[in-house]
C-alpha cells in the first residue's frame, strides 16, 4: 500500500483528507506543523505528500525546497494545498519543486483523483 503523509496545520483539513484517503486504499501519516512534517518524511519516506503552505515553524514550501534538493526524497511527488491563490504563490511553489498547486477550499474527491494519477500509475 502506498504512504501519503499530510502536513497541514488545520486539524479538520488532516481529518477530512485522511478519511477520503484512506477509504481509497492508502495509509496516511499525518503531522500538524512543519518541523513535524519534515521529520516524518525523512522517517518514512512517504510515496506522496500533501503540504500545506503556511504552517507553524516551517512553511511548507520551505519542506518542499528542502525534500526536493535531497536526491534521496527529489522523487517523492507533492501536493501543495493552500488558501493563498495569487499567481506569485504559485510560482514560488513551481521554483521550490511543488507538483501540483491545489487552492483551498478544495474538493475531496479532486485531490483523490490528483492523489491516484501519481500512484495508481504502476
Amino acid at each position: 500500500m502506498k504512504k501519503i503523509l499530510i502536513v497541514d496545520d488545520e486539524q479538520d483539513i488532516v481529518e477530512s483528507l485522511k478519511f477520503v484517503l484512506e477509504a481509497s486504499d492508502y495509509i496516511c501519516y499525518c503531522a500538524y506543523n512543519g518541523e513535524d512534517g519534515l521529520r516524518l518524511a525523512k522517517e518514512i519516506v512517504p510515496d506522496l505528500m500533501i503540504l500545506d503552505v503556511m504552517m507553524p515553524k516551517i512553511n511548507g514550501y520551505k519542506i518542499s525546497r528542502l525534500l526536493k534538493f535531497d536526491n534521496k526524497y527529489k522523487d517523492i511527488p507533492i501536493l501543495m494545498v493552500t488558501a493563498r491563490t495569487q499567481m506569485e504563490d504559485k510560482l514560488i511553489g513551481e521554483e521550490t519543486g511543488v507538483d501540483e498547486y491545489i487552492t483551498k477550499p478544495f474538493e475531496l474527491d479532486d485531490i483523490v483523483r490528483i492523489v491516484d494519477s501519481y500512484l495508481k500509475k504502476d
